[in-house]
């Protein structure tokens, strides 16, 4: 029985909330409010669209449809300055040991995220070769605690659903992986991810015993 391994991007493979943060906190100073880090958490895992929607509740402000699309494109390329100067000292610890572990059991290996720039920034950081599918902001139409993401990965990859293994920070992500009936791993705190299947801090305590229990 193939097993499928699908990874989320932002906070799992790369840090790259500090640049959505900065992107946004730009943009709600242009409009003349503070966006703290606090508030920032209620961004993870959800859609360029609905963070502006949250964004703008939280100031106060109304929009019309005109403006609305030019604040998500100036925040998008606000973004873009930043992660165009990201590389692989960007990636977060043991990453790369545990793709390379995978790609060498011959695991089928995708990619599940909300970000619209994806594939760019797994360029970037090195990782893309790694991956035979990408699934982001740009083939999806649902957004996460909506399986959909996961089940285009799984379907990509030939993998049944049941068969798939989805590492995920939020807990938007791992809600969408068990709505996909998939095994949800929380990379982050515990605390935080109860509704995951395991948690571990990072990926440096996952050892090549787990994975291969995984596998099995």
């Amino acid at each position: 029985m193939k097993k499928g391994f699908i990874f989320d991007l932002d906070g799992v493979i790369v840090d790259t909330a500090k640049y959505h943060y900065l992107a946004w906190k730009k943009l709600a100073n242009e409009l003349g409010f503070e966006f703290t880090l606090q508030q920032n958490e209620l961004f993870k895992g959800v859609s360029r669209k609905r963070c502006l929607e949250i964004l703008l509740e939280l100031g106060n402000i109304q929009a019309s449809q005109e403006q609305f699309d030019r604040w998500m494109i100036e925040k998008n390329e606000d973004y873009l300055k930043y992660i165009t100067k990201m590389d692989a000292s960007e990636i977060l610890p043991d990453v790369p040991r545990v793709l390379e572990f995978l790609k060498n059991k011959k695991a089928p290996i995708a990619l599940g995220s909300a970000s619209k720039n994806a594939k760019p920034i797994l360029e970037k950081v090195g990782l893309l070769p790694y991956f035979e599918s990408i699934v982001d902001g740009n083939n999806v139409t649902k957004a996460k605690p909506d399986p959909e993401v996961f089940l285009i990965a799984a379907t990509n990859l030939q993998v049944a659903p049941q068969d798939c293994v989805v590492f995920e920070d939020a807990v938007a992500g791992i809600q969408a992986a068990n709505n996909a009936q998939m095994t949800s791993i929380g990379i982050g705190d515990a605390n935080t991810l109860t509704e995951a299947n395991y948690n571990f801090n990072d990926f440096t305590e996952m050892t090549d015993d787990f994975l291969n229990g995984l596998l099995a």
